[in-house]
């Protein structure tokens, strides 16, 4: 996972360098072009034309005698009191002041970024009555790289991810801790101050608009849906070398056999797997009828099913993201006709439910590339490589412990995997009697994204020695060319070293798309998005 003091990683020539926000939807890519590679944020015309429609009809509200909610009452449990005009202004600040209630450690920049966007666009929409000076001031703060200190806990996933987008409203009112364009943790004011923006002193119905929404689990959810395409490619990758290491077939991911199951995603993962091993010399030396293995191991056959599978289920969660993505989900909220009326779409289970299947899949493909891992390093189950790949067995240990490293973390992604959104705790005084939790869903989904590239990467690091150690017989040419990337940083087979540092240099080749650009060439299905941790 990504520091917020992290240095901003460089943008790939395909990531654009502004994306453009109004009134239609978001883009799930320009998520990750704001969010993790600072895209600067410009504001389309036609929103601010219905920005400011939706304002005149809260004005106009402003000054009926009858109470209107969130414009002249309190919040949540305190809906029914009215408040006075002359009081409205300390209205809005009470409730960012006292909503930016956050706990924990910082969270990561990249997300404080996604859920800053996803807010602008919502305010762009035209359906929260926002100002546009305040719309304007919040993008000029997304665009002068400053991220305001948001904490770990604090949402419940249901009013909205509160607390997170509460932090970010105080900064905009110059109250608050935020990092500047550099990392370095300073006050909102300075900030402000700093980029020329004037602190924002928040009117009617405002205070509701800027951290009523599912911002934070959706920018989460955008964020890893862009990384978990990456990674159950790189998936295939790996498990098409363990495939070549372990003497296995490739016969089983034919395209007539995977269309008897015309299930899309394991098509697609079948189809990478048999180009990652075509032409590999290692695969025909063992084509002959006195081979005795008639069937692979389920770790190595069923990698396409379980791959694909992982596929389909990324591929629901990013319908039900682009949805999100083009939702105005505040409460109330300015209707098309100008009613202003209340609704529940602040509600985070469509998002909640995503991040924990996702949550399950990252898991499932973990365990099996663990699997793959330790079958290599069996010599009962290996085919006549040395135990452990060691150079000496005995006196060298090999690759035990990476491992028991990478069954450390399936253990861990096993757990990660039960889901958040089961869970409800009632709040506001029973007002808000079911939450859907999806803060907490995403959050554990990061980690979960983070210790699977880890497990791949063992895995990939595994089986490039089980290839060298394979010699004279030479891997395919893309299985061939991951194996070359691997080399360019770590060593091949020989006595036993310092084997952490290894580790972390393969688990970053997998995370930055490396490893997965390096086998590109060779796939029809390749992502082209590269990514960075």
């Amino acid at each position: 996972m990504t520091s917020s003091a992290t240095a901003v990683p460089a943008r790939p020539a395909h990531v654009p360098a502004a994306v453009t926000v109004g009134i239609g939807p978001v883009l799930a890519d320009d998520v990750v072009a704001v969010a993790r590679f600072d895209a600067r944020v410009e504001i389309d015309g036609a929103a601010r034309v219905a920005v400011d429609a939706s304002r005149r009809t809260i004005d106009d509200l402003a000054k009926d005698p009858h109470p209107h909610y969130g414009i002249s009452t309190g919040f949540g449990a305190l809906a029914s009191t009215y408040i006075a005009r002359e009081q409205r202004d300390q209205l809005q600040r009470s409730l960012i002041r006292s909503h930016a209630a956050g706990s924990g450690p910082e969270v990561e920049r990249e997300v404080v970024r996604s859920l800053m966007l996803l807010r602008i666009s919502t305010l762009l929409t035209g359906r929260t009555g926002i100002r546009l000076s305040t719309a304007e001031a919040y993008v000029a703060m997304l665009n002068a790289g400053i991220t305001p200190v948001v904490r770990e806990y604090g949402s419940l996933g249901c009013s909205g991810d509160l607390a997170p987008l509460a932090h970010c409203a105080l900064a905009l009112m110059g109250e608050g801790t935020v990092r500047d364009a550099a990392g370095t943790p300073i006050p909102a004011a300075e900030a402000l101050a700093a980029a020329g923006i004037e602190p924002v002193r928040l009117a009617e119905k405002e205070g509701l608009a800027l951290i009523n929404g599912t911002d934070g689990m959706l920018g989460q959810l955008a964020l890893a849906i862009h990384d978990l395409r990456m990674l159950v490619t790189t998936a295939d990758i790996a498990a098409s070398m363990s495939v070549e290491a372990l003497l296995g077939t490739d016969a089983v991911f034919a395209a007539d056999l995977a269309a008897l199951r015309p299930q899309l995603g394991q098509a697609v993962s079948a189809r990478n797997m048999l180009q990652m091993l075509a032409g590999s010399p290692i695969v025909a030396s063992h084509r002959s009828p006195d081979h005795t293995v008639v069937q692979d191991a389920y770790s190595l056959r069923c990698a396409p099913q379980v791959h694909g599978a992982a596929r389909d289920t990324i591929d629901h969660a990013a319908l039900v993201a682009d949805r999100e993505l083009a939702s105005a989900v505040d409460n109330p909220v300015v209707t098309l006709d100008g009613r202003v009326e209340s609704n529940g779409n602040f509600h985070g289970a469509p998002v909640a439910y995503v991040l924990d299947f996702l949550a399950i899949v990252t898991a499932d493909v973990a365990s099996m590339s663990e699997r793959r891992t330790d079958r290599m390093l069996d010599p009962n189950r290996s085919h006549g490589l040395p135990a452990f790949l060691a150079h000496d067995a005995g006196v060298d240990s090999g690759l035990m412990i990476a491992q028991y490293t990478a069954a450390g973390i399936v253990s861990e992604l096993k757990r990660l995997a039960v889901p958040a959104s089961v869970d409800s705790i009632p709040s506001s005084a029973m007002q808000e009697d079911h939450v859907s939790m999806g803060w907490a869903g995403a959050r554990k989904l990061r980690i979960a994204i983070d210790g699977l590239s880890r497990v791949i990467a063992i895995e990939v690091m595994t089986a490039a020695r089980a290839l060298d150690l394979r010699a004279p017989l030479t891997p395919a040419p893309a299985t061939g060319a991951v194996l070359a990337r691997v080399r360019r940083e770590v060593e091949g087979p020989g006595p036993d070293r310092y084997l952490s540092p290894e580790i972390e240099l393969v688990a970053e080749a997998v995370r930055s798309g490396d490893v997965c650009d390096a086998a590109a060439p060779f796939l029809t299905s390749a992502p082209s998005l590269q990514n960075s941790p």
